[in-house]
């Protein structure tokens, strides 16, 4: 049997109704699992669900290719070593909880006698990568032609080595990604050294490169790989508006390739800007357009009046609209007769933020998108009809496996610009982790929650109450609530977080979120270093440092992010299933440290993942009966098809005789039939409450089930463990309880 990484990994496959076998006598099928020919009598009892479990793990990385990603991309190069490496061999703890002295080197060997895996290895693991480039979306930008073809990578799987040479590294079956398969479960086999697939990934990851188009789609490429049921094979403007024609094969196919029916999919974005994922409709495209018919710059029309305060006022709209219905005459509106805007007021490099106050229109898709994408069985298609989701579909019909993962099996994780010092359980000890979930929510010591810090409410246009996660031109003021530093203004770099604010003459760029130390590169020769932001030797950017060769600020030391918004708000929709990490590490001076690059984030997705597992078990709609000690009155049937070989071992025992004649009921689902005891005394207060995923007892591992429900008062469990469920009720299975991954699992309640 092998553990999958599965968080709440139980997928329902069925369900049965029992009849009463009242009074009546029944002998149980054959198999030693059943209770021999004993007759008995036994009471109504109604199964809830039977239920496999998936042991596959599909890995997408969504990297951002625009300008100033270098840096941030060779970060997480060297930072997927540390998240894969938990992931395939996972450490081995005492009785304890602690680890032992002595590791296994691979996935495949034992652990020293007298220990156990955390959580059981990932042998079968899927890694591809997408990138933020979709093209103009219809405008005149971002054309993927020669010397440029990486403006617009379709959203299909990279796995280039350069995005200059395009030169591609070797895949699965030519695939376009990666397969780790140490055990040699497929055919062909996939690959079983851990170094060569960390090295292969990390030229992947930096080969997306930073030569993509500056319209960043982190959301949408997302989406357009996994979930988009029909996506488009081209896209042009006919009489001024989009329209899409044909299938892309290549795209539907490498999904299919890519993404397995019931694994558990992480998706994890890395970005240094804000979202733009423009809607491919209509008229949206000209908020990338750059030329008027004309061949003049084209720049978008002012909003009326209204959007200046209230943005969600239904007078709000664009002044080059009809006039609003109740609103007054749009020609008359005083924003509107100060006629078209200028480069200085609508740079394109500036199209994608606060699109609705500064334009009267939101260009871009809403984000809630995406939250349904990562939920909802079923999705809107191009013409409005629901459809089937692909990520919650058997994409592959003709496999073995015909069932899908459920909403609980899907993480996304936004590695984006927001001060870790927002997102730490504790600014002053950062290796202390990341918030996740519920600790987002929680009420600050200064007032309101941790997503009011960073993200404010969108929906209501309400700004984040960090200034440094404020989109603006002008220098910001104020104070980071967590840390209490004060926003410096231009030319003072006192700010711990961001340096300073600092001027921008030409009004096409934001002021920063955070910063971090990189490689100093000189700024001062044009061309050496494209992506540079001291060219300028007057400047007061806080990237910048006086080079005494040239006597100008033409040296960077810095990189640069700016406030992610949009992927903040997918997060946030997503609860327990999404993570936030900053794109600023904490520090890039000591790699040993926990805090190096982007570790504190993989270790909280680790931890997030073994977590998960420590969870194992399936959602439950009702709250089950009351036993004794604080138990249920349910028993758990694990059926498997062994060719009359039947044994009930590993925790397992005969099926009793006042539960045998449910046993009549599952003869198709297999020969071999054993009960799952529910843990007791201890163990079954360790079982609802240690959130690890071995929990201890009195020093000793626990084995059996429990129940977890959070809808009863007070909650029975540690309420964690049901985040996952929107019952927040969980039937767990721990240690040698696990069920066997060839088999199937029957509750049964009287």
């Amino acid at each position: 049997m092998r553990y999958s990484l599965g968080i709440g990994s139980f997928s329902l496959l069925s369900a049965i109704t029992l009849t009463s076998c009242g009074g009546d006598e029944f002998t149980p099928p054959g198999g030693q699992g059943g209770a021999g020919g004993t007759a008995a009598t036994c009471a109504t009892a109604t199964p809830l669900g039977v239920v496999e479990r998936p042991t596959q793990l599909d890995v997408l990385f969504a990297i951002d290719n625009s300008r100033s990603m270098a840096d941030k991309q060779q970060i997480l190069a060297a930072a997927v070593t540390d998240l894969l490496a938990r992931l395939v061999n996972p450490e081995c703890i005492d009785a304890t909880g602690a680890p032992v002295a002595s590791q296994p080197s691979g996935p495949l060997d034992a652990c020293p006698e007298g220990s156990f895996r955390e959580v059981e290895p990932a042998l079968d693991i899927h890694i591809g990568i997408v990138s933020s480039s979709l093209g103009g979306h219809g405008s005149d930008g971002c054309a993927a032609i020669p010397g440029a073809e990486t403006n617009d990578d379709a959203g299909h799987l990279l796995s280039r080595l350069d995005a200059v040479t395009l030169e591609e590294a070797p895949t699965y079956l030519s695939k376009g990604f990666l397969a780790w398969d140490p055990a040699a479960g497929r055919n062909p086999p996939g690959e079983a050294d851990f170094a060569a697939l960390t090295g292969t990934l990390g030229q992947m990851v930096v080969g997306v490169g930073q030569i993509g188009c500056g319209f960043e789609s982190q959301l949408e490429s997302v989406y357009r790989f996994l979930a988009d049921p029909a996506p488009y094979g081209t896209l042009s403007v006919e009489d001024g508006v989009v329209v899409k024609t044909g299938l892309d094969t290549t795209l539907v196919k490498q999904r299919a390739d890519f993404l397995r029916s019931s694994s558990r999919l992480l998706v994890i974005s890395l970005s240094d800007e804000n979202d733009c994922s423009t809607r491919e409709e209509g008229q949206f495209y000209l908020s990338n357009q750059s030329k008027a018919s004309n061949g003049n710059t084209y720049n978008l029309p002012r909003a009326r009046s209204e959007c200046a305060t209230n943005p969600a006022d239904p007078c709000c709209a664009s002044c080059g609209s009809a006039t609003p219905a109740g609103c007054p005459e749009t020609a008359s509106d005083p924003s509107c007769l100060l006629g078209p805007q200028t480069y200085l007021e609508d740079s394109i490099n500036l199209r994608c933020f606060e699109q609705k106050r500064r334009f009267g229109v939101d260009f871009l898709y809403p984000t809630e998108r995406y939250v349904s994408a990562f939920r909802e069985p079923t999705l809107a298609d191009a013409s409005g009809q629901l459809v089937p989701n692909p990520i919650f579909s058997d994409l592959d019909p003709s496999d073995a496996i015909d069932r899908v993962r459920s909403p609980n099996l899907v993480h996304f994780v936004a590695i984006v610009g927001v001060p870790w010092q927002d997102l730490a359980r504790s600014p002053s000890n950062p290796g202390l982790g990341t918030k996740v979930g519920v600790e987002m929510d929680t009420s600050l010591p200064s007032g309101g929650t941790t997503w009011d810090v960073v993200l404010g409410n969108p929906a209501t246009y309400q700004p984040a109450s960090d200034p440094l996660m404020v989109e603006s031109v002008e220098p910001r003021s104020g104070q980071n609530p967590i840390t209490g530093d004060a926003i410096a203004p231009p030319g003072v770099l006192v700010n711990p977080i961001n340096g300073s604010e600092y001027s921008i003459p030409y009004r096409d760029d934001l002021q920063y979120t955070c910063v971090f130390p990189i490689e100093p590169r000189d700024c001062s020769i044009p061309g050496v270093h494209p992506d540079c932001d001291c060219d300028d030797p007057q400047n007061d950017n806080p990237l910048c440092e006086d080079d005494p060769s040239t006597g100008g600020r033409t040296r960077q030391v810095r990189g640069k992010a700016y406030p992610g918004l949009r992927q903040l708000a997918v997060v946030k929709g997503l609860g327990e299933q999404g993570l936030a990490g900053s794109i600023c590490p904490v520090q890039m001076v000591n790699p040993e440290e926990p805090t190096y690059g982007y570790r504190v984030t993989m270790d909280e997705i680790s931890r997030q993942l073994r977590f998960s597992s420590g969870a194992f078990g399936f959602c439950l709609e009702q709250s089950l009966s009351e036993g004794a000690d604080g138990g249920t009155d349910c028993a758990v049937i694990e059926a498997r098809t062994t060719g009359g070989v039947c044994t009930c071992e590993g925790g397992r025992v005969p099926v009793s005789a006042e539960r045998a004649c449910v046993l009549e009921q599952l003869g198709e689902l297999g020969d071999c039939f054993c009960e799952i005891p529910e843990a007791e005394g201890a163990g079954l207060s360790a079982c609802q409450n240690d959130t690890r995923p071995q929990p201890l007892a009195n020093g000793a591992p626990v084995n059996g089930f429990c129940a977890i429900d959070n809808a009863t008062s007070p909650p029975l469990g540690d309420p964690k463990l049901a985040a996952t469920c929107v019952s927040e009720r969980l039937i767990r299975f721990v240690g040698t309880a696990a069920p066997s991954a060839d088999g199937t699992v029957i509750l049964t309640c009287p």
